[in-house]
Parts: C-alpha cells; structure tokens; sequence
C-alpha cells in the first residue's frame, strides 16, 4: 500500500505552459507513480477548469478552489492590517483551509510536500508527528519583490520592499518547521542559506527539467515567421513584469540597433496574455506580438535565436532549457543563465549590455541559420526530469538533506 502525500501548490498543475506549471506538473507525476497523492490548489485562469479531470488521474482527492486574481488583489491588502506579507492573504481560502485540515485529521499523510512559499501557511503548526516534510520554495520569493522595489517608483517602492521583508521572515519560519527546504538551483539554494542561516544545513536544491521528447528539432514544424525573414524569439507568459520588462528593455535599447543592421530581422514576443506596453510593441517594425498559441515549437524551430533578456529572474528559466533543446543559439542576461551549467561546445551570447546584445543577434541573423548541438546535448545529460527529481524521491524517505548535496 502506498504512503499518503499531501501536495499543495499554489497553481493548478496543468497545463504544463508556463515555468512554475511545467515544474509542479511533472512533480506532481513523479510522486503520484511513488504516494497516494492529495492535491490542493488553485484555479486561477477560468480555461484551467477543463483540465481538472486529468489532474485527478494523478490524485485520490482535489480540492482546486477558484482564485480571481483581481479580488485577490484587494483581499492581499488585508496584510497591510495583519502586518504579514500581501502574499499570505492573496492565496488564502477558507474552502483550502478546511479541505487540508480534513486531510491532515481523517488522512493523516506520511508526507507533506509544498510547493511555492505561500502555501505553507495551510499547514504551519499542524503537520501530523512522524510525518516527513518538504518544503519546495523554488524561487526565494521574497527577493523577487525586493528585485521590483528597485526598479519601481514610489509608492510601489516601498510596497514592493515590505513584501519583500515581510515574505523574507514568513519563509525563514516556513523554514524552521519543515525538515528540508527545495530550491530550484544551486545558486537560490545558497542565497537563502545567507538569508537563513538558521536553517542552512536542511537547505538544498533539485534541478529543473524540460521535456526533450517533446522539444525535439528533429521534428518538422510549420514556419510562422513571413517568407524568409530571419528572426530572435522570445518565449513566456507575457503578463509576468520580469517578462515584460525583459522585452520592452530589449525592444527599446537592443532591437533598433539590429534593425538598423539586418533590415529584415524579426523579434518575435511568444506568449499568453501580453500586458498593454507588450502589445505596443508591435507597432514597431520588425516586432511581432503572438499572444496566446497553441504550440511554441515552430516559433523556436524556425528563429536564427533566442533573445532572453531578463533582468529580474530566479531560479533556472524554462525557456533557456527549451531553446537549448531545440538545438537554438541562445542570447542572454546573465541572470537568464542562472543555474545552467557549464557544458564543452555549449556557447551562448551573455552580456547585460544591450549593444553587446545586439551585436551577438545582429552576427547571427546575418548569418544562415545554424543549430547549436551541444545546447540539446546538455539538456539530455543535464536536465532529466526524472533523473533530476530523485533528490527529491530520497528526501521524502530521509527526511534529511545528504552532505553531499
């Protein structure tokens, strides 16, 4: 008979679509093949309804309550009040709360995984004794909005740094109850240990993955871009800031110049709900705002590069492993690159600055389209789900993080 595992994620984990779905779903598989899974979440796109049936076939039980984001919004301001980070009250539904409790009673898991900071909350100081736990963060949250507080004006400013400092003292308690904290990479998994140093030795990392089978240029795709038109793409769910502010900063500062140089080039922004100042962008010449599409493959199939800017990012970018799985050059921030490890013949163009930028784009759009093998050789030896996520398989039996990782 299998162990009970509660899971608790803070998004409905499918579609695997975007960064934090492609890495919750395939945990959620994971465990699912290993424990009797209980599934708490939410459904904060209305188009998620339809998929709560597959993730039923990975769960004995689901509780998946409606979130508006915009209600949720107002009800965070409650924070403001209670002192706690905004964060806390934007993922709390008394729906979960008791769902989880009746788990917790009736069920008792031997296991108790969550996923993204908030969502502890719903089993801080209630955890059944002997019951093993793994606290999964991904990301240090909290310096996301410490990220956004140094690039906003005020008031956002200093709203931005009290999350930040607010949602810092959250997950260091978090921290404290469970017996490991998960980061995404190597490198948040040390920053939080600095930021946390009382919880520094239960404090690791797994890897990310991608889906090799799926992102495979072998296959042949439909080219999206018009006639021949050499093109940079960047792919993401284009209402995320980090997101937005990556290809506006870019458009601005970087595309003109390698306009000016290679007059047929495209930028091809590829991704769900793009917020107002991405939709202008295609009023430039030479940009092109997709929106929502049903696969990125082509778009990644068919460009010369992948233009990924960022200058807010943690964690390892499911866009940097799915270019590199398809076999695409790859031209970044350094913060993009964070996590992807070093590889023979692997190669991408790194710089923060935007001629440096333009000038790695403008050399590979004036040249005919080439694939960069060892980026897929990386991923296939690298960035295997499975592989990846048996760190987490042997700390759900531990119970402790192993010296050497």
């Amino acid at each position: 008979m299998k162990k009970k595992l509660l899971f608790l994620v803070h998004r409905l984990p499918y579609p695997p679509n975007k960064g934090d779905k492609i890495a919750s779903f395939n945990l959620l598989r994971f465990l699912a093949a290993r424990y009797d899974v209980f599934v708490g979440t939410f459904i904060d796109d209305p188009d998620d309804r339809q998929h709560l049936d597959k993730v039923r076939e990975y769960c004995s039980d689901l509780c998946a309550p409606e979130i508006k984001p915009g209600l949720a919004r107002i009800a965070s301001l409650r924070g403001l009040l209670t002192g706690e980070a905004l964060s806390l009250p934007y993922l709390r539904s008394n729906r979960l709360m008791e769902w989880t409790a009746r788990v917790l009673r009736d069920h008792r898991p031997e296991r108790v995984v969550i996923f993204s900071g908030p969502m502890a909350q719903y089993v801080s100081g209630r955890i059944p004794d002997g019951a093993i736990t793994l606290f999964d963060m991904v990301d240090v949250d909290s310096e996301k909005w410490r990220s956004y507080g140094e690039r906003k004006a005020w008031p956002m400013n200093w709203l931005y740094r009290r999350e930040a400092d607010k949602l810092l003292a959250f997950e260091r308690r978090m921290a404290r109850e469970f017996d490991s904290t998960v980061f995404v990479s190597k490198e948040e998994a040390e920053l939080f240990r600095g930021l946390a140093p009382e919880s520094a030795h239960k404090t690791t990392y797994r890897i990310q993955g991608v889906d090799s089978d799926f992102f495979d240029p072998g296959r042949d795709y439909p080219n999206p871009y018009p006639g021949t038109a050499p093109a940079l793409v960047f792919t993401g769910a284009m209402d995320y800031w980090p997101n937005v502010d990556a290809v506006t900063w870019f458009a601005e500062q970087a595309f003109p110049r390698i306009r000016a140089a290679v007059p047929g080039a495209l930028f091809c922004i590829v991704g769900m709900r793009p917020a107002p100042e991405v939709a202008r962008l295609a009023e430039q010449p030479g940009i092109m705002v997709t929106g929502s599409v049903p696969d990125v493959r082509p778009y990644l199939a068919h460009a010369h590069a992948a233009a990924l800017p960022l200058r807010i990012a943690r964690g390892i970018q499911n866009k940097v492993l799915e270019a590199m799985s398809m076999q695409l050059p790859v031209i970044a921030t350094p913060g993009a690159m964070t996590g992807i490890q070093p590889f023979p013949g692997f190669g991408p163009s790194i710089s923060e600055d935007p001629e440096s930028l333009a000038a790695a784009a403008i050399t590979l759009l004036s040249q005919p389209r080439r694939m960069d093998q060892p980026g897929r050789a990386c991923v296939l030896e690298r960035y295997n789900w499975d592989a990846n996520l048996q760190r987490i398989a042997r700390l759900l039996e531990t119970g402790s993080v192993e010296a050497d990782i």
